[in-house]
């Protein structure tokens, strides 16, 4: 991949479509969005966009964001066949001077116009010219203006062909407008809006499944009670299939409670997409800001950045064999990219098989499903003690290839004995590979109930022998009255471990690994794993959400005969640890994206090569071509990369 750097100067923003500088404002971000999403989803080459093109409407000139043009015509008024608004979040679709009325004086003043959009990031709305009886014309609302190559009724009635992959913000941009419709249109709260957006988007994907698409409403539909009502019987009857197969998630009785014209609305403006391809991160942003703002609970749980879980996940590298389970898995954060992570390699495996690695044969691709489907059900356990973060975490790892099969509601902490029949046939103990975890931590939700303390060695009262430095658990035992969970967390996850090569990374507050009162804790590790690494993160690494200092701790479990040794000799073999400080994580304390910046405070950019489907002549064709993006400032994958490279010297 070519790279070539530049720099941006403060304030502004590199235009996706012409490189243009400009500045960088929220309406400025909405029109990024669109114009990654015309030219990567609709397939509209960046010669036929033009930016801030000037549209004549009497004596008046005005600037219109964006104006799509025919193959191979000439920039001009006249031969404008598409235009598009977009406006910062706070503008209302009926403003006076920049809503829809603003799109649809362009639109007429343009004679070949036939579609136009107007979109905020929340609301979008899409229109089509069409001649009235009158002579003149009138402005009909459309689901969507078509995809390059394709017709108004593919956008309308979408087929296996014409779904696409969100990118960038798309799916964010449409989750929020599906919630936010819900909630002001049905008179629902958020949390009860969350609900009735995750069992539509469980259709969608059922549907991606099936041998036929039947998650659309047309236009027509959407505008007449008995089209609505067509499309509620559809999604009812995909909802009975998906209530069937997803048991644990969905009661027998559960049905779609939203009304006709919501539900229609709903689907449309996700019928265009197809979740399963698209990318891990797309989906991970637009699932994590509707999952977080509606389901942040008050046991200490905050979820994982993708950075982070990435880091993490790299830094242990699982593969096919190994058995990954996060025992306080929130939403599933840390198994979809963990999944994801087996899944490419279980990919690159078979592809070497493949007579053609572009292009598998369907007994080929049968048995690249099979294996990864195999992985997923039996290779991958989450535990979480919350049941609307289990149910929302099956969600999540549905839209990546599943594995929702092997997530249980559970108090991870309790005696396993006391886990559900179907937990406790995993035999879990002593059995995982890898462990991968962000457990729940604060003082607010401490552990009090003495038949779960007296389970783990570190809810003992230890006395400290300063003479020694030592640490001895008091005899005859003790227990300390209350316990915060983060501490009896860390020994539940090396129980978990198999001895000697079971790895885990993590995520602790640091006064785990830095307060006085806490030596035994850090003594007890040291005692029964070997620290491989240790990641100061950033202080605003879980930031808008949580403020708390923390750090990834990278460990692997200690043999039975290694402890027993290193105890008989009174002293810990002395080995190396990999240190590192994740100060560059991407994100400020608000959650806005930090990029990297030279000594004069200006954003460092980079050209890029991408490879990218175009249609040319109704053709569809892979062509490179250069994009010009920000530089993220996010050293997390290094440190993945250089952990590997660490560890591998030391083998």
């Amino acid at each position: 991949m070519n790279v070539v750097a530049f720099i941006v100067p403060q304030g502004k923003i590199v235009d996706f479509i012409d490189g243009a500088l400009r500045k960088e404002t929220q309406e400025e971000y909405v029109r990024q969005e669109i114009e990654k999403s015309l030219v990567r989803e609709y397939k509209y080459p960046r010669e036929e966009i033009a930016v801030e093109f000037g549209i004549k409407f009497g004596s008046n000139r005005k600037r219109a964001d964006l104006v799509l043009f025919p193959e191979g015509a000439a920039h001009k008024q006249e031969h404008a066949w598409a235009i598009i608004e977009c406006k910062a979040e706070n503008v209302s679709p009926n403003d006076k001077l920049e809503g829809i009325d603003q799109l649809k004086t362009y639109l007429a003043a343009s004679v070949s116009a036939e579609f136009g959009m107007w979109t905020n990031g929340q609301d979008r709305l899409c229109f089509r010219k069409v001649p009235n009886n009158k002579g003149g014309h009138e402005f009909v609302e459309i689901s969507d203006i078509p995809v390059k190559g394709k017709s108004l009724e593919d956008a309308e009635r979408p087929s296996f062909t014409s779904l696409s992959a969100a990118k960038s913000d798309a799916l964010l941009f449409a989750f929020r407008r599906c919630h936010n419709y819900i909630a002001g249109n049905q008179g629902l709260q958020k949390p009860e809006a969350f609900w009735e957006l995750l069992k539509v988007i469980f259709c969608k994907i059922a549907d991606e499944r099936s041998s036929e698409i039947e998650f659309y409403a047309t236009t027509q539909e959407r505008q007449s009670l008995n089209g609505q009502l067509k499309v509620k019987k559809r999604l009812d009857a995909i909802f009975a299939g998906v209530r069937e197969s997803y048991k644990a998630i969905f009661k027998p009785n559960e049905v779609i409670e939203l009304e006709p014209r919501v539900l229609a609305y709903i689907v449309q403006q996700l019928q265009k997409y197809s979740l399963l391809d698209t990318n891990i991160d797309v989906k991970g942003k637009a699932y994590e800001e509707i999952v977080g703002s509606n389901l942040r609970g008050d046991r200490g749980e905050f979820f994982t950045p993708r950075n982070i879980c990435r880091m993490a996940v790299e830094m242990l590298d699982p593969g096919p064999e190994d058995l990954v389970v996060d025992p306080f898995c929130g939403t599933g954060g840390f198994l979809t990219m963990a999944l994801n992570h087996v899944i490419q390699k279980i990919r690159d495996a078979q592809a070497k098989k493949w007579r053609n690695k572009e292009q598998p044969t369907e007994r080929e691709n049968r048995e690249l499903i099979r294996a990864i489907q195999q992985y997923a059900d039996k290779r991958t356990v989450g535990l979480d003690i919350n049941p609307n973060l289990v149910r929302a975490s099956k969600m999540n790892m549905v839209m990546n290839n599943d594995g929702s099969g092997g997530l249980y509601q559970a108090n991870t902490l309790e005696r396993p004995i006391r886990w559900s029949d179907e937990l406790r046939a995993r035999n879990l103990s002593a059995h995982v590979d890898v462990v991968v975890t962000n457990p729940p931590f604060g003082s607010k939700i401490r552990i009090d109930d003495p038949a779960i303390l007296e389970q783990y060695e570190l809810a003992r009262v230890y006395d400290y022998d300063k003479t020694k430095d030592t640490y001895a658990a008091r005899e005859p035992t003790v227990l300390q009255k209350a316990l915060p969970p983060e501490i009896i967390a860390i020994e539940r996850c090396i129980q978990l471990l198999k001895p000697g090569t079971g790895r885990a990374a993590i995520v602790l507050p640091d006064g785990i690994l830095g307060s006085p009162g806490l030596g035994y804790v850090r003594d007890w590790i040291l005692k029964n794993a070997r620290i491989l690494a240790s990641i100061d993160l950033h202080p605003d690494a879980f930031m808008p959400r949580n403020a708390t200092q923390t750090s990834v701790l990278v460990l692997q479990r200690k043999r039975f005969d290694e402890i027993d040794l290193e105890t008989a000799a009174g002293k810990k073999r002395d080995y190396d640890v990999f240190m590192a400080l994740a100060n560059h994580i991407g994100h400020d304390k608000r959650g806005n994206k930090t990029y990297v910046r030279d000594a004069d405070g200006n954003v460092v950019g980079e050209t890029r090569t991408e490879r990218r489907q175009e249609v040319h002549d109704g053709k569809t064709i892979y062509k490179t071509v250069e994009i010009k993006q920000n530089v993220l400032d996010d050293n997390t994958l290094e440190i993945a990369k250089s952990f590997r490279e660490w560890l591998a010297e030391q083998e």
